[in-house]
């Protein structure tokens, strides 16, 4: 995807991940725009140049820029085409607070199941961490 002004970003699908390819397609452009590689104003594919890329439908590629705009990514302009807006970073900030407070939940309701008390729990967190550093090296 090319963008003005910011580099090209990859994006990948793939119908055996866990997550929808609207929501795919949707967290990829977000990790863009948070990372710099999209900025303020640059300009995103149209619609149906970004389904043909993919191979998927319009109406994903739809759905996807539709839940960018809800979420404050990108605005719509009728006939011109999508936008990347400027990020508030507060906001962005929070949203991504709630996801790790979620899977956090998730996680503990897990392990209560499986009888791993809480110092298992926070064991098996650094083993995670540990592992996420050494990806990103």
């Amino acid at each position: 995807m090319n963008s003005r002004g910011g580099g090209l970003v990859r994006i990948a699908v793939s119908n055996s991940a866990d997550a929808p390819l609207y929501e795919q397609v949707a967290e990829q452009i977000k990790v863009a725009v948070l990372a710099g590689e999209l900025a303020d104003g640059d300009a995103l594919p149209s619609v149906r140049a970004l389904a043909r890329d993919l191979r998927i439908s319009v109406i994903t590629t739809t759905r996807a820029y539709a839940e960018l705009e809800a979420e404050g990514f990108i605005t719509t302009v009728p006939g011109k085409g999508a936008y990347v807006l400027p990020v508030d970073t507060a906001l962005v900030r929070e949203q991504l607070l709630r996801r790790v407070e979620d899977a956090l939940g998730a996680a503990a309701d897990a392990a209560r199941l499986a009888g791993v008390d809480r110092d298992g729990l926070v064991e098996m967190l650094d083993v995670v961490l540990a592992e996420a550093d050494g990806a990103r090296r």
